[in-house]
């Protein structure tokens, strides 16, 4: 369906980020019988890292990972492209569940963004990386107050923090709604996390990784001391298996409650005019996010386009992934609405992209990392949105899990647990709209948590858009 706003006319239903002639070629599928020391199942973030740390780990280790499109097509390449230190979808996420582990999880977290850089150095990924840090935005007067808290909270933990009262913050980033600002400095790199999920494919195909494109994996079954995956045309044998398929239905039935798909949308702007940039300041490019419930993540690209996404976050009934729920027109129409609000000086603007997909959301709100089949299968899923950054923490846990190694990340309750699961249909898609409703009412109410979303947080299942 076409969407009615007129500044979406010409806008391409495709990622911006996938939208290049620069894509590499798709590589052969898998055609016959194989075997693999390990065989990675999804070329996104977190099994190309998974692939690329296995080689690190042991060069000589044959490692084959298997795509069902083209590496990088799904969640890796249609997001915003803020890389995150945290590995708690948040301080305040990760303080609340495991008070006592948090300060372990903020520094796992700050050494897997400097391993994330160092790689990038490495390998020669040309994929704009910029430590420009996340500055979150109070468009309520009741939220600034938030914001001062958050300050001093990053401040206790050694984080780089500023708050910004709404001179300062509109002096950064000009627009009439904002109120006061919180600039966290180090928790947050820019990236393009298309040319990201590419260079690392490359290195992986330097290392001597294997890789077989739009091959898709039908079933998955312990045979002795192996595992055996069938595909349509050709199976592998493996001694270790890492399940990197995220938002798409699991391999492992029995892991399918504990991880459901939501659709998240994105719009992004043709490239602003010196003027148009000028009218807004952002020299400092970093990452913004407003702090309602149903939020608001935007940025500035490397050719001076405005990526603006998030405020809804879909499910459909049964956890379905289709490609026609990619495009939603009342949700387009409401962040083109929201944009203009946001930024009026930008009137003449217009979009050239617009485009949604799946995440995977667990009820804790970040991943978590698992194995089956007696140790010889590890999966990490549940990023909700921050798997960017954990995907690479991820990857190192799934290895770590395989190769029965001691490791920092593995002593603490945050990693050795689980969430807990969603219920079945229907009260799964009865639940998620009435919470989605009782978020919107919150917002309405200074944030003020009613019953359903109280009760929620008692349980550990406090949702979040």
């Amino acid at each position: 369906m076409t969407p009615s706003h007129p500044s979406l006319a010409d806008a391409r239903p495709t990622p911006y980020w996938l939208d290049r002639p620069e894509a590499p070629e798709p590589l052969p599928s898998l055609t016959a019988a194989t075997t693999a020391d390990l065989a990675v199942v999804g070329a996104g973030f977190t099994g190309l890292w998974t692939a690329l740390l296995a080689k690190e780990d042991d060069a000589d280790r044959d490692v084959l990972v298997i795509e069902a499109q083209e590496a990088g097509w799904a969640a890796s390449g249609r997001n915003g492209g803020f890389c995150a230190a945290s590995l708690t979808h948040g301080l305040e996420n990760g303080e609340s569940r495991f008070p006592d582990e948090i300060s372990a999880l903020e520094r796992l977290g700050r050494d897997n963004l400097d391993g994330i850089e160092k790689a990038i150095a490495r390998y020669g990924i040309d994929c704009d990386f910029e430590r420009a840090g996340e500055l979150a935005v109070a468009t309520e007067p009741h939220q600034v107050e938030w914001l001062r808290e958050s300050v001093a909270k990053a401040q206790s933990f050694g984080h780089e923090a500023t708050f910004l009262d709404e001179t300062a913050v509109r002096a950064e980033v000009n627009s009439p709604t904002y109120l006061a600002g919180a600039w966290h400095r180090d928790r947050n790199a820019m990236l393009d996390p298309a040319r990201l999920a590419w260079g690392l494919r490359r290195a992986c195909l330097e290392a001597g990784v294997r890789l077989v494109e739009r091959t898709p994996v039908r079933a998955l079954h312990r045979d002795g001391e192996q595992v055996l995956l069938t595909t349509e045309h050709g199976s592998v044998r493996a001694r270790r298996v890492a399940l990197a398929t995220n938002a798409f239905p699991g391999l492992l039935r029995r892991v399918r409650p504990y991880s459901v798909p939501v659709y998240d949308y994105v719009l992004v702007t043709e490239p602003l005019s010196p003027e148009q940039r000028a009218a807004i300041g952002w020299r400092n490019r970093q990452g913004l996010a407003d702090l309602t419930n149903q939020f608001h993540y935007y940025r500035i690209t490397h050719d001076g386009r405005i990526l603006w996404g998030g405020y809804d976050a879909v499910y459909y009934f049964g956890g379905r992934v289709r490609e026609e729920y990619d495009q939603r027109r009342a949700t387009f129409d409401k962040l083109a609405e929201q944009f203009f609000a946001t930024f009026p000086q930008l009137a003449s603007l217009r979009f050239t992209h617009a485009w949604g997909g799946a995440i995977d959301t667990c009820s804790r709100f970040f991943a978590f990392q698992r194995t089956a089949l007696g140790g010889r299968v590890a999966y990490s899923i549940g990023y909700t949105g921050l798997g960017v950054g954990a995907s690479r923490f991820g990857a190192r846990v799934m290895l770590d899990l395989l190769d029965g190694r001691e490791s920092q990340a593995l002593r603490l309750r945050a990693i050795r647990s689980r969430p807990l699961p969603f219920p079945p249909e229907p009260l799964r898609y009865a639940g998620i709209q009435l919470t989605r409703r009782a978020l919107a009412r919150a917002d309405r109410r200074e944030g003020r948590r009613g019953p359903w979303l109280r009760t929620l947080d008692r349980f550990g299942m406090g949702f979040d858009s």
